[in-house]
């Protein structure tokens, strides 16, 4: 089986992160994985009150990680994938399918709100992932499911309880959605447990991994990182 992760996030562009995006592909690459989505922080809300040469600016530190990671895995045979994660309140998104280009030539989409953002990414071909929807703590005031404005449900985030798992997978089969998986992996090789997807065959790209996920191609798995 070809194994992806499909939530990671690096530093310095995911400021709560605690490894850069070379170290952590040096980590996938040795663990096995055939392949990453690195999919940080998007700076939700940073088109609202700054110039366009302060936007730009932004977003170009934004995908600095990616580009980073892209040619650290040309370096050492592993395919990096893109993904944004979008949030509003600690309700958080992953989203697939989208290039650097679209996100710089399409800076109006942070302005909506987020229903209205979901389905405009969708519309412009984007594969949309609700993260960890049950996650409860301090800094989030309350739940947020959008079960008709997302493609799929992370029902395994190898970061939250079992329960906040089982939780996931509750709504998701009571929407019919699909279920998704990923780590949500901020500290490269010390993350103990780590989650993804796993395929009989390699993904060839981005658009290839959303056709996979609604061919149901792709399987769920989990796997245990802590040392002996």
């Amino acid at each position: 089986m070809y194994k992806y992760e499909t939530h990671m996030h690096t530093f310095p562009v995911s400021g709560c992160a605690k490894v850069s995006a070379e170290e952590a592909l040096d980590f996938y690459a040795k663990a096995g994985y055939d392949g990453v989505f690195l999919t940080n922080h998007f700076p939700d809300g940073f088109s609202n009150n700054e110039s366009v040469e302060e936007q730009t600016k932004a977003l170009e530190f934004y995908f600095s990680d990616y580009e980073k990671a892209k040619a650290k895995g040309k370096e050492i045979g592993l395919k990096v994938f893109l993904g944004i994660e979008t949030s509003l309140g600690g309700t958080d998104f992953l989203v697939y399918g989208l290039s650097k280009e679209w996100f710089m030539s399409h800076r109006e989409f942070d302005r909506m709100k987020m229903s209205e953002k979901l389905l405009f990414l969708r519309e412009n071909g984007a594969y949309i992932v609700q993260a960890h929807p049950f996650r409860e703590a301090g800094y989030i005031d309350h739940l947020r499911l959008f079960p008709r404005h997302v493609d799929a449900v992370e029902v395994i985030n190898a970061c939250r309880t079992d329960f906040e798992n089982q939780m996931a997978q509750i709504y998701a089969e009571n929407y019919a959605l699909p279920c998704f998986a990923g780590s949500d992996n901020h500290t490269g090789k010390e993350r103990p447990t780590l989650a993804g997807m796993c395929a009989k065959r390699p993904i060839a790209d981005e658009a290839d991994f959303i056709r996979a996920m609604r061919a149901g191609e792709l399987e769920m798995f989990t796997a245990d990182n802590r040392k002996e």
